[in-house]
């Protein structure tokens, strides 16, 4: 393996030091876990049970096979593949995305796992009289794979994340279309269940050239709907953009008003929310009504 492997060899030492490191790796891995546990409180229940016997057998592992490719003497000698313990890594790093956690608590559990680790290892070496030098080169490369496996975490959560988005934006979209069609209520609950969309009491509609519109989204909150392209009854040939403003009616219409001064904005009344189509047809006819009359 290019690149990591290249990153993780160099240790030249004998049979009996390789066997007893490798003895220590069960007790090695079930020390991680209960660090982990107690100092992650992200982790106190998730690590319960199976789950934790589950993540002792990954730790154990993937340490063995670090060891196997940080202990051959040249990158040319045979031994297997960090690939798995980095695609493991990988995926932890997604599920921690899918599950709604942030990567901060995984990399605090690496930085523990990292210490208990190093503790086995190191004492083990010097047990095994290796030199200073050596146990300084080991801890190296100790840290280094720590540092591939938080790397390739960080990707799988940052790629979880930017996928989920693009779906998450997929449904909204059609949301908004339907919205915009005054398909039925039942659909409408179906699509914004499955956009993850809160649903509010009312929405209001509000026309904008679609350059403004795209800018005024951004100022608000991430729960305005917004559609740019083949708006229904209106003109494709103008680029307007339409906005649906989630319960900005009553004593938040104001707000909206003075948010929206100054720009060319035709604002519709605030509607039930599954009835947004009457706000937006009637920002349309406002619409027209203002280019007939110039």
């Amino acid at each position: 393996m290019t690149g990591p492997a290249g990153k993780l060899t160099g240790l030249a030492l004998g049979p009996e030091v390789v066997a007893a490191l490798e003895q220590v790796l069960p007790q090695m891995a079930e020390r991680t876990v209960a660090a982990v546990i107690a100092e992650v409180p992200a982790y106190a229940d998730a690590f319960s049970g199976q789950m934790g016997q589950n993540v002792e057998s990954a730790v154990r592992a993937s340490l063995g096979a670090f060891l196997r490719l940080a202990t051959r003497a040249q990158e040319s000698d045979p031994a297997p593949p960090l690939s798995a313990a980095l695609d493991g890594a990988y995926d932890l790093g997604r599920g921690e995305a899918r599950g709604g956690r942030s990567i901060d608590a995984l990399l605090a559990a690496y930085r523990v796992g990292a210490r208990v680790a190093w503790r086995e290892l190191s004492q083990t070496a010097v047990t095994a009289g290796l030199t200073g030098e050596t146990i300084a080169q080991f801890a190296e490369l100790v840290f280094a794979f720590i540092d591939e496996l938080s790397a390739s975490s960080v990707s799988g959560h940052a790629d979880e994340l930017a996928t989920a988005g693009r779906v998450r934006q997929r449904h909204l979209d059609l949301l908004t279309a339907q919205l915009l069609a005054g398909e039925s209520p039942e659909l409408l609950r179906s699509s914004a269940e499955l956009a993850n969309w809160t649903v509010p009491e009312s929405l209001t509609a509000v026309l904008l050239p679609a350059a403004q519109s795209r800018s005024v989204a951004t100022l608000v909150r991430a729960e305005v709907l917004q559609a740019t392209d083949e708006l229904p009854d209106l003109d494709p040939s103008e680029s307007w953009g339409v906005i649906l403003f989630p319960d900005m009616d009553g004593a938040r219409r104001p707000a909206l008003l003075a948010m929206l001064d100054g720009r060319a904005a035709v604002i519709g009344p605030a509607r039930p929310w599954v009835s947004a189509r009457s706000s937006y047809l009637r920002a349309v006819r406002a619409r027209h009504l203002a280019a007939d009359s110039g």
